[in-house]
């Protein structure tokens, strides 16, 4: 499977009151146009694509090339469909800081109020499962912040997850969708947003990794002192330059509890090993180099790293935000919506001949530095 990355710059802040309130009511109208025509599943397949969802954000309104965009876009689903879940089988959970921790929790409050119809269960495994895998099997200097998990209440799900690398002050965005993923941790991805190359990579789940995944993992059943005795006589190697994971920040005698761990739980394969509690970055960065030095079991160290105006932009660029045309369009959305439940179609019918004219992606090119 093909993936894809864009890079945004970090920018502070957040957007004002009077534009967010206008973002959910658009995203909201949008979303439902979307459901009504098509399903809720094709709003995750949607969201999956990252030059969609940056189109999406720049027709809400939204800073082009911000992170702010993703956090933002998100927030205005998550809101924007708060109360309409049922009606329309999609529903929002987690979001950015401590709110992503809520996550499972959200889900298994779904499926206690009936809106989630599905086993709530592999749900929460995928929403775990995603964050450890840009956390701990990709390595690629960006550091996890914002998590949002969108599903319908038949069990599809979707995950837009975005982390930021302080070095080059810029954000990553990771796109999941559970229709491509066949495997967690073998190019699990549907897409990541970026352009800017990361920093010192160690990519576990790439197809070429398969064998140090292995060997990685029946290292984890190896007595503690054993591995630790490893770590002790490769930090005291002069490394090759050509090794791109260093040890300079692992230190063995903070790692002993963790191997004990994993020696106690001898994990059958790799995501079982990345999904137990306290197997992090540094665990896996590990077991990996030993892998490579020792054994010759070489992980991958490749990068995995794809606009429109509507409203204009919330700073200004490339023009105002029209307030009023804003507010109109929403008003024509809705008022699509809920003609095409009375029968009415006309207007989605015109919309989805726009569709079919300009199709989303389409003009799309590849990012650069200060595109997404």
């Amino acid at each position: 499977m093909k993936t894809g990355t864009a890079t945004l710059p970090l920018h502070g802040g957040k957007a004002p009151a009077w534009l967010f309130s206008r973002m959910r009511l658009l995203a909201r109208e949008i979303t439902l146009a979307i459901v009504s025509e098509h399903g809720s599943e094709e709003v995750l397949r949607r969201l999956s694509d990252p030059v969609w969802f940056q189109a999406f954000g720049a027709v809400l309104g939204f800073d082009w090339h911000s992170s702010g965009v993703t956090t933002t876009v998100c927030g205005a689903l998550k809101d924007g469909l708060r109360g309409l879940e049922h009606d329309c089988g999609l529903i929002v959970a987690g979001g950015k800081g401590a709110v992503s921790r809520k996550t499972p929790g959200e889900i298994e409050a779904s499926a206690a109020s009936g809106t989630l119809r599905a086993d709530p269960r592999p749900l929460i495994y995928a929403s775990k499962m995603a964050a450890k895998v840009d956390s701990s099997g990709l390595q690629d200097g960006y550091q996890i912040y914002h998590h949002s998990f969108f599903f319908t209440s038949g069990g599809k799900w979707a995950v837009i997850q975005q982390g930021m690398n302080d070095q080059n002050r810029k954000a990553r965005r990771y796109h999941w969708l559970s229709d491509t993923v066949r495997d967690f941790v073998v190019e699990p991805h549907k897409a990541i947003a970026s352009q800017a190359s990361g920093t010192s990579i160690l990519n576990m789940v790439a197809r070429e990794s398969l064998e140090a995944q292995h060997v990685v993992t029946q290292l984890s059943h190896e007595p503690p002192d054993r591995t630790i005795n490893r770590l002790r006589r490769l930090k005291e190697l002069s490394m090759p330059a050509r090794h791109a994971v260093e040890l300079r920040d692992i230190k063995p005698e903070n790692l002993a509890k963790i191997f004990l761990s994993t020696y106690e739980r001898q994990p059958e394969n790799f995501e079982v090993l990345l999904g137990l509690p306290g197997v992090g970055p540094k665990t896996v960065r590990a077991l990996t180099l030993i892998a490579e030095l020792v054994y010759g079991t070489a992980a991958s160290r490749t990068d995995p790293v794809l606009f429109s105006y509507a409203h204009g932009g919330k700073d200004g660029f490339p023009f105002p935000v029209d307030r009023a045309l804003y507010d109109q369009n929403v008003e024509f959305l809705h008022q699509a919506i809920v003609q095409a439940k009375l029968g009415r179609t006309e207007r989605l019918d015109a919309l989805g001949r726009l569709a079919r004219v300009h199709p989303p992606g389409r003009a799309a090119h590849r990012a650069t530095d200060d595109h997404a």
